[in-house]
């Protein structure tokens, strides 16, 4: 590795031993990564201590994902080192980081869908016996990880069959295959419940009395306070400080974070309920997530959907969108009944659905992002002409350069592919989409997974503003704060079912997760 700043690394390594007092487990120094016409991170120094829970704190794009993916070995540095143990380390691909100890369970998925749980957490590294396969041993082994975890999955299951959540249970469980010495957690707890994650912080900590050093990256100050040891924050691909996780009150988080004062993360709402919007009634899908589901929708009113994991809270605004087959049930749409949703009819209807996974349902990755800005529109002026004959390009990048301006997408590229944006901007792609054409009714589902603060601040504002435009809108949320925050009513789900219905001061922490389990006898 070349020398940075004209100082060589040891003497760069003898001022930070000075500093500390001892070797870090793991470490940075000036660690640099160049891509074609942006830095992604600036000569970064960091220090993860045995036994610790180091978080890292960034706004969407601050360099935090570059950073692990190279500590992980899934990227290789333009510049700097990286010390294990004291001793400078080159870790050329995911195993070489792997035979050292550290394993890395990233935001975005690496599971093979046709391939079983086993064969997914073993995947080039499994049990063999004389050159041969050990299939049984696999299993086993795959499961007594998986109970270890309390995670209930069998390891014979297809991923494919599998939700999000149980997904993400795989992937974790995937960096426990080995004797680990680091754990690098990206949003680890976006598609848990309140349960599983209970159980993984209880692993943290059992592995901190380990020496296992963990870096943990989140954006819930709760998650911060309740296992962080101290917390070193980046901005612009570079570092800003490290300070006391518990001692650090949340204001001074967001304004390291920031550079400058969010306010108020929550809009202040003046609801104005209007017409009807949506109004379903005894809502069953062929596939029984929602078994008998009522629900009204009116202008002027943002409601919530909240409900565990596999509850049948997104699967019923789907299904009402027309991405998901109907048993029977009623759904009228702006006083039109409709009998067989249809997910481009819907939208001609002014019904817009923005999904929970923006990268597998919700944008096209390898495509620009002009292109999953406009996609729901182009059968409209200025996007089309002659009633959507001919694409007008004129058109499209003039609105599309206007809705990238009023959301502050960075970097502001409309040509860039979409899987080159950070989360929160990936997420700003598709509420740009919203306002490409009139929306009547908007559902939000989970927004902010995986977004910054004052990323989150910007799209709570977003939301209330369609509301305060006379939209209807509809949140679906596994964050509680969102609902106990943003609605003047909320429906709580559980097997597929309502079990609740709060209205305005009904809409507490208690009243919603009392209603997250099945209710024994009165």
């Amino acid at each position: 590795m070349q020398e940075l700043g004209g100082i060589s690394p040891s003497k760069r390594l003898e001022e930070s031993a000075r500093r500390d007092g001892a070797c870090s487990l793991l470490e940075t120094v000036g660690l640099t990564k160049d891509y074609p016409g942006i830095r992604a991170l600036d000569e970064m120094n960091f220090k993860l201590n045995a036994g610790e829970v180091h978080v890292l704190f960034g706004e969407n794009g601050a360099g935090k994902s570059t950073l692990i993916s190279m500590l992980a070995g899934a990227n290789m540095p333009t510049a700097g080192q990286i010390l294990f143990n004291g001793n400078i380390v080159e870790l050329a691909g995911v195993h070489a980081a792997r035979e050292l100890g550290i394993s890395a369970v990233f935001q975005e998925f690496s599971l093979i869908p046709q391939m079983t749980i086993a064969e997914n957490m073993f995947l080039g590294a499994e049990p063999t016996k004389k050159g041969f396969l050990q299939p049984k041993a696999q299993r086993e082994n795959a499961k007594e990880i998986l109970e270890s975890l309390d995670f209930h999955l069998s390891p014979t299951t297809r991923v494919d069959n599998l939700t999000r959540a149980e997904q993400q249970m795989v992937e974790i469980a995937k960096a426990f295959r080995s004797n680990l010495s680091v754990l690098i957690l990206d949003e680890p707890t976006a598609s848990l419940t309140n349960h599983e994650t209970e159980q993984l912080f209880k692993l943290i900590n059992r592995l901190k009395t380990q020496n296992v050093g963990i870096i943990y990256i989140t954006h819930r100050m709760a998650e911060i306070k309740e296992i962080g040891d101290r917390i070193t924050i980046l901005r612009d691909g570079k570092y800003i400080e490290t300070v006391d996780a518990r001692s650090s009150s949340e204001d001074k988080l967001v304004d390291l974070m920031t550079g400058r004062e969010i306010g108020q993360i929550f809009p202040n709402i003046n609801f104005e309920p209007g017409e009807m919007a949506l109004e379903v009634d005894d809502l069953i899908t062929i596939d029984g997530s929602v078994n008998g589901a009522s629900v009204t929708v009116r202008r002027g009113e943002i409601v919530g959907f909240a409900g565990l994991v596999g509850s049948g809270k997104s699967k019923f605004a789907q299904a009402c969108f027309g991405a998901l087959d109907i048993e029977s049930g009623s759904i009228t749409f702006k006083g039109e009944k409709i009998a067989k949703p249809k997910t481009k009819a819907m939208l001609k209807r002014g019904f817009m659905y923005l999904p929970s996974d923006r990268r597998k349902d919700g944008l096209m990755m390898m495509r620009p992002a002009r292109e999953n800005i406009s996609i729901a529109s182009l059968d409209i002026a200025p996007f089309s002409k002659l009633g959507g004959v001919f694409l007008s390009k004129k058109g499209e990048a003039k609105i599309v350069d206007q809705l990238t301006e009023r959301l502050n997408l960075s970097p502001r590229k409309s040509e860039r592919d979409a899987g080159m944006f950070s989360g929160g901007n990936q997420q700003k792609l598709m509420l740009a989409r919203s306002l490409t054409r009139k929306f009547d009714f908007i559902v939000f589902d989970e927004p902010t997974v995986g977004v910054d603060v004052g990323t989150r601040a910007a799209i709570y504002e977003f939301i209330a503003e369609l509301c305060a435009n006379g939209a209807a809108i509809l949140l679906i949320s596994s964050d509680l704060p969102e609902v106990l925050n943003l609605t003047n009513r909320a429906y709580v789900f559980y097997q597929g079912r309502i079990q609740a219905e709060l209205v305005g001061e009904e809409i507490t922490e208690e009243n919603v997760l009392s209603n997250f389990f099945e209710k024994g006898p009165a």
